[in-house]
């Protein structure tokens, strides 16, 4: 096989696990009515504002979880991965007969726009998760301090973005009280903390060794908790969830979503 061959079937078999990526990591949503509705109805600025800072995630996920040896071959993958990820959108939106002939271009763009974030994703994950070998460049560039905190960002996002549309996040804000609350929080914290703990742990080092446990404390759990509520925080502001609401409902909503945006953090550090 030549070298072309072999990059063609490369190219092939890279596509192949993006379009795969894009439609697991995004069918949830796309079967999902609020968020058809939020991509009819949602502020137009705020969405614009939402792709924009997705399509740079995207970018950074290219960087961190390829290899490639060129800043123009990694922007290329993330621009790939977006293409993916509208495709799959722009496709199963009209199989599901969400998108169909008659509908305003500003409805249309808007459903696929929003739809296509988790699939882009999805789509620059699929080759990190389906490749066994990881190289050398990228174990380098992961170790990086910045690179931990940025992976469980994106963790967080995921799964906020999973459960922000719904009613239930502020409903839930709505039943709780302080104490709820705390307890949520101090959940989320302990959760957080168990999971890291075993990621960082090198060889026989003790879980509970004060300097370890503090250390990881400090360092992760606390700053990727912190992480957490202002993704929350975002991402329920970008949906309208947020409009109208007293400082305690927005704290509250913000703890509420804050459990599995942490959950999302946490398991970033485990998974990605």
């Amino acid at each position: 096989m030549t070298s072309s061959q072999t990059s063609s079937h490369s190219f092939a078999v890279d596509l192949a696990h993006d379009f795969g990526g894009a439609i697991l990591f995004s069918f949830p949503l796309l079967m999902t009515m609020e968020m058809w509705w939020l991509g009819f109805y949602m502020d137009r600025s705020r969405l614009a504002l939402f792709i924009t800072l997705a399509f740079l995630m995207v970018v950074g996920l290219s960087y961190f979880e390829g290899a490639g040896e060129t800043f123009k071959i990694e922007m290329l993958d993330a621009l790939v991965a977006c293409a993916t990820g509208y495709t799959v959108a722009a496709v199963m939106l009209g199989l599901f007969g969400i998108i169909k002939p008659g509908m305003s271009v500003d409805e249309i763009v808007g459903k696929i726009s929003l739809h296509a974030v988790p699939g882009t994703i999805g789509a620059i994950l699929a080759r990190r998760l389906l490749e066994v070998e990881e190289t050398k460049k990228e174990r380098r560039r992961r170790q990086w301090y910045g690179a931990k905190i940025f992976l469980m960002g994106v963790g967080a996002i995921f799964l906020a973005f999973q459960l922000a549309p719904t009613e239930e996040m502020v409903l839930i804000g709505h039943r709780m009280t302080p104490w709820h609350a705390v307890a949520l929080a101090f959940t989320s914290l302990c959760v957080m903390q168990a999971f890291i703990c075993s990621v960082e742990r090198r060889g026989r080092q003790r879980l509970f060794a004060p300097d370890f446990f503090w250390s990881v404390f400090v360092r992760y759990t606390i700053v990727g908790y912190g992480l957490a509520l202002l993704i929350s925080f975002y991402v329920l502001w970008t949906f309208g969830r947020l409009d109208g609401a007293a400082t305690a409902e927005i704290l509250l909503a913000m703890i509420v979503l804050g459990f599995p945006a942490a959950l999302g953090a946490a398991a970033a550090r485990l998974i990605l």
